[in-house]
């Protein structure tokens, strides 16, 4: 799955937030099921920046997030998020794709 979040930060503030983002990072890279991320900046409007995570599912997604070390390290930086769906499922050929609504549990 991959998970595009994106951030608009003054400039003032960039120096300050790369440095709570990267820990933000190397916080949710620790987690299992994590695959890789990338940290960008748009090249029109540097106020823009995206964080991009790839995990091997939608589960170790969510734990990742609601680790101990998630909430201490990464949610700092993860509140100054635009308010927008981040969460995305990896499109390939011949697989289905997921269905909105309700789900079993059990």
């Amino acid at each position: 799955m991959l998970v595009v979040t994106r951030f608009r930060v003054p400039s003032t503030d960039a120096d300050a937030f790369r440095e709570r983002i990267e820990l933000a990072r190397a916080t949710l890279a620790a987690q299992r099921g994590h695959l890789d991320s990338t940290l960008g900046r748009n090249v029109d409007d540097p106020e823009l920046w995206v964080l991009t995570t790839r995990w091997e599912n939608v589960g170790s997604y969510r734990r990742a997030l609601s680790s101990y070390d998630a909430k201490l390290h990464a949610w700092p930086a993860l509140t100054l998020a635009l308010d927008e769906p981040s969460a995305y499922e990896v499109v390939e050929p011949g697989v289905d794709l997921n269905d909105a609504g309700a789900r079993s549990i059990g």
